[in-house]
């Protein structure tokens, strides 16, 4: 992996949020023998956030 840009975006409607999840990578790989596999998997995994205090 060469590089990832994740910009996240939070929208509300109504009662509903809404969270968007851009996410670019870059991937290279090279070998002088063999076989080579530049892998573009990605793992997301949301949380709820705890609710503040007094709230």
């Amino acid at each position: 992996m060469l590089r990832s840009n994740v910009k996240t975006y939070k929208y509300r409607v109504g009662k509903n949020q809404y969270i968007i999840i851009n996410i670019q990578q870059l991937a290279s790989a090279s070998a002088q023998d063999g076989n080579v596999l530049a892998s573009n998997a990605l793992n997301v995994k949301i949380f709820k956030a705890e609710a503040k205090p007094g709230r």
